[in-house]
């Protein structure tokens, strides 16, 4: 489960730089890569993330996340 704390540093580190990799973003949070990708899953799910990919970029792997007001 997903607690308030961990879900608001989450979403404020997305707003102040949302071109953040999972990896960077675990580390500004002094969490797991695994459990990043976690609460960015449950925040996708929860409709306050969307996730966007780069088609023409050649790293297929670029995603964007963007925070939903």
């Amino acid at each position: 489960m997903l607690d308030d704390a961990t879900r608001y540093q989450l979403l404020k580190l997305l707003a102040e730089q949302p071109d953040l990799t999972q990896r960077q973003l675990a580390a500004a949070m002094g969490v797991s890569l695994g459990k990043a990708n976690y609460c960015l899953k449950a925040l996708i799910d929860k409709g306050l993330v969307k996730t966007g990919n780069f088609r023409r970029n050649p790293d297929k792997g670029v995603y964007a996340y963007l925070w939903v007001d």
